[in-house]
């Protein structure tokens, strides 16, 4: 009598147990990570075209309210396109100038005032609470000098001016991208979103709605508050006659731009022109100052005028800043809390959870 075949193992029956499941997940999950690693190294590849774009990106965002606003009032939309970019690279083009010609202005100020500051530096190190001798002192000036005569730095220094010409050609493409954003945003947001399924075309419409909602809010909010901040810190060093005061106030407002720290490490710089041009007394005072327009800021201003835009918690932002700036350096930094705002924003908009 011929035996019975012993029944095979089903196969399937491996994937559709728990720890089958949590394979099949791990698995999808390692994909759409190495897909996400592998964008991102092919977008650092190409920072000349990746950060104009992105930042032309951010800048309309900010500014088609007004196109908005124009149209609405009747004016023909290329009118309103072209009045808007104008008026924008008008203001950029006055700050920088105004900026240049105040430095320009005073550096003399701050030439004869530097050696009364250094006078009072070193008087305050050799009788201050923490004594400092006079070997001390020699010491740290010579390291930094040092450092400074390095043949590495002239070499960084070289490195540097030969991205002058990138910077600029940056700059450029990115009002050239701006202007063609705020002309035919619209069509461009259709071309691409044409290429998804008909049934996901609605929810990617109303996610990249939502996203440049966030980008605009976060701009004019970011903005604002940097405004506040550089003229608390304007009036205080105008107050302590410190040279500099307006341009050193602009850095503050530029410095904000970058959350958390942003504004802080840009106001060091007032501290270390107050410390040299005024002495002691005052440089802590402009410290003091920076640390109250800090707290402000954390504690009222944020939360008042980004927390409904944004609702990213403070951790998220930390860790943006540290990939952003990892990735791209400054730039990255400052790109990295929008870029995450956006992205957290399609998120919410694909599951559902907005």
């Amino acid at each position: 009598m011929p035996q019975p075949t012993p029944p095979r193992t089903n196969l399937s029956a491996l994937w559709t147990d728990g720890l089958g499941r949590a394979s099949i997940r791990s698995v999808q999950a390692l994909a759409v990570a190495a897909l996400v690693v592998a964008l991102v190294w092919a977008m650092t590849r190409v920072p000349l075209v990746l950060i104009p774009l992105t930042l032309a990106l951010i800048l309309a965002s900010a500014i088609s309210p007004l196109v908005h606003l124009l149209t609405a009032r009747h004016w023909p939309r290329a009118l309103a396109v072209a009045a808007s970019y104008v008026a924008i690279l008008v203001v950029f083009g006055g700050i920088v100038t105004g900026v240049v010609y105040l430095i320009r202005a005073q550096a003399k100020e701050l030439t004869d005032r530097f050696t009364n500051g250094i006078a009072q530096l070193h008087a305050f190190l050799n009788n201050g609470p923490v004594k400092v001798s006079d070997a001390q002192i020699t010491s740290a000036r010579d390291s930094i000098q040092r450092f400074f005569t390095n043949g590495s730095i002239g070499a960084e220094a070289l490195t540097g001016a030969r991205t002058v010409g990138e910077i600029l050609a940056g700059i450029v493409l990115m009002i050239v991208i701006l202007f063609f954003f705020l002309k035919d945003g619209a069509k461009i947001r259709g071309f691409f979103v044409g290429f998804m399924p008909p049934r996901h075309q609605p929810t990617a419409h109303r996610a990249l709605e939502r996203s440049a909602h966030v980008l605009g809010g976060y701009v004019r909010g970011t903005a604002l508050i940097a405004v506040i901040d550089s003229i608390l810190v304007a009036i205080t060093l105008l107050i302590l006659r410190v040279p500099l005061a307006v341009p050193l106030a602009v850095f503050v407002f530029i410095g904000a731009f970058i959350p958390i720290i942003g504004a802080t490490v840009a106001g060091l710089l007032a501290v270390v022109v107050a410390l040299v041009s005024s002495g002691p007394l005052p440089a802590l005072i402009v410290l003091a100052v920076l640390i109250v327009v800090n707290q402000l800021e954390h504690h009222i201003l944020q939360p008042l005028l980004m927390g409904r835009v944004l609702s990213i918690h403070g951790l998220a932002i930390v860790l943006s800043l540290a990939a952003g700036t990892m990735l791209a350096g400054i730039v990255g930094a400052l790109l990295a809390v929008p870029v995450t705002a956006v992205g957290w924003t399609i998120i919410k908009t694909f599951t559902g959870r907005d």
